[in-house]
């Protein structure tokens, strides 16, 4: 499977069709095994803010802290349906994300951005047609500094993310999975 961030991702099951808990008790052999990397379950910390719960495709990621602006740079880019994946190591100090980067992902065409950190703008991030999930909501804007580390492989609280993977969030939780899911 290629993992070139820029290629539009194949296409998968629509995104009603695939429900987090499906997943789980579908692929429950590659949960917990040794070395069984290829199913990943996040843990149960995540709110979602955006205008959509269900949201799935492939991964791309920024590694950053405190500071946005490559997850600028990132959202004003086309998404192709993907889901960013933020890495802000679990910052509860500043947010990463507000509602002008919310509304560009949007309209950029990015699937659902998932951070490991926080973001502001809360009522305009709920009127965008994206998902988004994050720590917590916090009114302190991001510095402005060096822009993070991008499409690298990230832990988000403590479960490893990598480039090309698949992720899939609802309601119930979010999971990845190193390839496409099936309903």
């Amino acid at each position: 499977m290629s993992t070139d961030p820029t290629r539009p991702a194949p296409a998968a099951a629509d995104c009603a069709d695939i429900l987090t808990c499906d997943l789980c008790d579908a692929h429950r052999d590659r949960l917990g095994q040794a070395g069984g990397e290829d199913f990943r379950v996040l843990p149960p910390v995540f709110a979602s803010f955006g205008g959509r719960r269900r949201f799935h495709g492939r991964v791309s990621t920024i590694q950053c802290f405190e500071d946005n602006a490559g997850i600028k740079a990132a959202v004003e880019s086309p998404g192709h349906g993907r889901v960013l994946v933020i890495d802000g190591g679990g910052s509860l100090r500043r947010a990463l994300l507000g509602g002008n980067l919310g509304a560009s992902a949007a309209a950029q065409g990015w699937a659902g951005i998932v951070i490991d950190g926080c973001v502001r703008d809360t009522a305009e991030l709920a009127r965008c047609d994206i998902g988004i999930c994050a720590l917590a909501a916090m009114p302190m804007p991001p510095l402005k500094r060096d822009g993070g580390q991008r499409d690298l492989p990230v832990r988000v609280q403590g479960v490893w993310v990598r480039p090309g993977d698949w992720l899939c969030a609802d309601e119930d939780g979010i999971v990845v999975s190193d390839r496409a899911p099936t309903a």
